[in-house]
C-alpha cells in the first residue's frame, strides 16, 4: 500500500534530519556529506512514492488531496489512520528541515565571521620575521617630521 509505505519512509527521512541536526550541533561536517546524500535519497524515495500516488488518484479520476484520500478512504479506517500519519510526519518532516537550515546559516555566519577575521589578520604586517624576532610595525611618525 502507497499510504503505508510513504509513511514508512517518512519515519526514516525524519530519523535522517534528526541525525543531521545533532551533527550540525556538534559541527561534525565530515559526518555531514554521508547524511546529506542519505537525505537525498530518502527524498527521491519519497518523490517517487507521491508521484505514484498521484498517478493513481488521476486515473481514479481526483485530483491529489487531502480531502480526495479522504473520500476515498471512507470507509478504510486504517488507511485513514496511517494517512493522518503521513500528514503529521511531513509536517514534522517540514519543521525539523527548516530547523536544521537555520542551524545551516547560523554555521555559515559563525564561519564568515572567523573568516573575515583571519583575512583581516593576514592583510597586517607580520609582527616578526622569518628569525622570530620583532619588526617595527612602522606606527609612529618619520623620523625628522614635525
Amino acid at each position: 500500500m502507497l499510504i503505508e509505505a510513504e509513511s514508512m519512509q517518512l519515519g526514516e527521512f525524519l530519523a535522517i534530519l534528526e541525525r543531521e541536526e545533532g551533527l550540525l550541533v556538534q559541527g561534525d561536517t565530515d559526518a555531514l556529506v554521508n547524511v546529506a546524500n542519505e537525505k537525498n535519497e530518502r527524498y527521491r524515495q519519497l518523490q517517487r512514492l507521491h508521484d505514484e500516488r498521484s498517478l493513481l488518484l488521476a486515473r481514479m479520476g481526483h485530483g491529489v488531496s487531502d480531502a480526495a484520500i479522504r473520500k476515498i478512504c471512507a470507509n478504510l479506517p486504517r488507511v485513514l489512520a496511517r494517512w493522518d500519519e503521513v500528514i503529521s510526519r511531513a509536517r514534522q518532516a517540514r519543521d525539523r528541515n527548516a530547523l536544521n537550515g537555520q542551524l545551516i546559516l547560523e554555521r555559515m555566519a559563525g564561519n564568515q565571521a572567523a573568516l573575515t577575521v583571519l583575512l583581516s589578520a593576514a592583510n597586517h604586517p607580520q609582527l616578526y620575521d622569518a628569525d622570530g624576532l620583532a619588526k617595527p610595525t612602522g606606527g609612529g611618525r618619520i623620523l625628522g617630521s614635525a
